[in-house]
């Protein structure tokens, strides 16, 4: 399987996870010059629906660190910039609460397991 198809398929598969849990989703691969977001969500599990930047990351093996350690700081870096101009250019969003979340899919692409690391880093 190629990589990105492993890429697509692991983010439909965080995308389909989040929705049975309570997630609404806002938009799939924002981009823009400093990097881009898999998908930008509303969690409606709390009282203040907040907006999650979901980074999704797939690693066959724990080697390495895994997929959740490849949410290294320059990779949030990049992600923070990239969340400020979605909130410059989507003002509707900007009262809200933000957190930055990560889904780390590992082993089988065809069902791969699954974490959700809610508040993963801070701005």
């Amino acid at each position: 399987m190629l990589r990105k198809d492993k890429g697509s398929r692991g983010e439909q598969t965080a995308l389909e996870y989040l929705l049975e849990n309570q997630l609404t989703l806002v938009e799939r691969n924002y981009s823009c010059r400093s990097g881009e977001i898999d998908l930008i969500m509303i969690d409606r599990s709390t009282a203040a629906e907040s907006l999650v930047f979901l980074e999704v990351r797939y690693r066959s093996t724990q080697q390495f660190g895994g997929a959740a350690a490849s949410v290294d700081p320059a990779k949030q870096k990049k992600l923070i910039l990239t969340a400020r101009h979605f909130l410059k250019t989507h003002r509707q969003f900007t009262s809200r609460p933000a957190r930055f979340d990560v889904v780390a899919l590992s082993g089988n692409p065809e069902q791969p397991d699954l974490c959700w690391i809610r508040q993963a880093f801070q701005a």
